[in-house]
């Protein structure tokens, strides 16, 4: 099971017409649904002493599907599809002639570069939400994320049909989460994003790292003790998070560059928009067994994207390069923020794509 059978599985408790509660999840009138960012499942097991309330919740281990970054799984949450349906299929990745960054919605490399026009969330990602579809059948949808997330691309792309609330830290987001749910028949997307901003910096595992989940835990402890009854918070991610240990620069090694006419993705993800054949057999040699390098077809054939669309098709690229163990594909120059970063995902290991989805429900009395 995938991060895309959540909000369904939850909207079926909720009596919303076509929603499959294919997780099996208990049936609640006041549903919250928390996602920590880069919480993975293998990460709370093996730092399970600093999360006690979280890792003492019932719950099972699901896949954040691939690519495992962070703007594909929210879309996922947003449609109920995987990548290959949804088309937010990674971090950057080509739209025409324009290479897309997902979570800014700007020109990858130019932060200043709003695409919000040019390339229009809604016609990116045209699917209905289950936010809208929740809302049309009178349930109360919310979403309380950072502030800076309302009106975003990523939002009007995945989020759209929610009401929105900002947070500018842990209280307004615990007390807005709480706040949504008071009515009959309301739901409500809480994002935290901090777990893995922290993650990137000082990677997984470290003190820095260890504090915030232990904040996280706390966060999502006091949202449970004020909830109302006959409620569900269950709590979930988007990926998890590796450390890595090998880097590799595109932009050093002239070799790579050769027939690569666009190269879009993300340090543990690349998808190469080529101009020679050739390319896939480089590629594959001189990565060895640190990738494994596909053609789109093959990736497709073995369902990493679930199914494809043509909307998402040309927008995986040619070859498709999914960093295996702990090594990164960096670009020294072109994308020189990631250089300084210490834990990545994106890729398709377990470390990256196992998630944990965790229940807590509050009966009446």
């Amino acid at each position: 099971m995938t991060i895309a059978a959540v909000v369904p599985s939850l909207l079926s408790g909720l009596e919303v017409p076509g929603a499959d509660n294919t997780l099996g999840l208990p049936p609640a009138r006041r549903v919250v649904l928390l996602l920590v960012d880069g919480l993975g499942h293998e990460l709370l097991r093996t730092y399970a002493s600093h999360a006690p309330f979280l890792a003492g919740l019932p719950g099972r281990e699901i896949s954040a599907g691939f690519p495992s970054s962070t703007a594909t799984s929210l879309a996922s949450v947003g449609t109920g599809l995987l990548s290959g349906e949804h088309g937010i299929v990674g971090y950057t990745f080509a739209v025409g002639d324009e290479v897309l960054n997902s979570l800014t919605w700007s020109r990858a490399g130019d932060h200043r570069h709003d695409l919000r026009k040019a390339l229009v969330p809604e016609v990116v990602q045209p699917h209905p939400t289950l936010f809208e579809r929740a809302a049309a059948a009178g349930v109360a949808v919310s979403a309380v994320a950072p502030l800076l997330h309302r009106g975003s691309g990523l939002t009007r792309a995945v989020l759209r049909g929610s009401w929105f609330r900002g947070a500018a830290g842990f209280g307004d987001l615990a007390l807005g989460a709480v706040a949504a749910v008071q009515q009959d028949r309301s739901f409500c997307y809480a994002y935290h994003a901090d777990l893995d901003t922290i993650g990137h910096i000082y990677g997984p595992g470290s003190e820095e790292w260890l504090l915030q989940l232990e904040f996280v835990d706390s966060l999502a402890s006091r949202i449970a003790s004020r909830m109302p009854e006959d409620s569900l918070l269950v709590v979930t991610a988007d990926h998890g998070m590796v450390t890595a240990d090998e880097r590799i620069d595109f932009d050093t090694e002239p070799l790579l560059w050769q027939g690569v006419r666009v190269i879009a993705g993300e340090p543990r993800v690349r998808y190469l928009h080529t101009e020679s054949d050739e390319v896939l057999s480089v590629w594959r040699e001189f990565l060895g067994d640190r990738a494994d390098v596909l053609t789109r077809e093959d990736a497709v054939e073995a369902g990493w994207f679930g199914p494809v669309s043509p909307l998402a098709a040309d927008r995986i690229g040619d070859v498709v390069v999914a960093m295996r163990d702990s090594a990164v594909l960096l670009r020294g120059q072109a994308e020189p923020t990631w250089n300084a970063m210490t834990g990545f995902h994106g890729s398709r290991t377990r470390a990256e794509m196992a998630i944990p989805l965790l229940i807590h429900s509050v009966t009446s009395v």
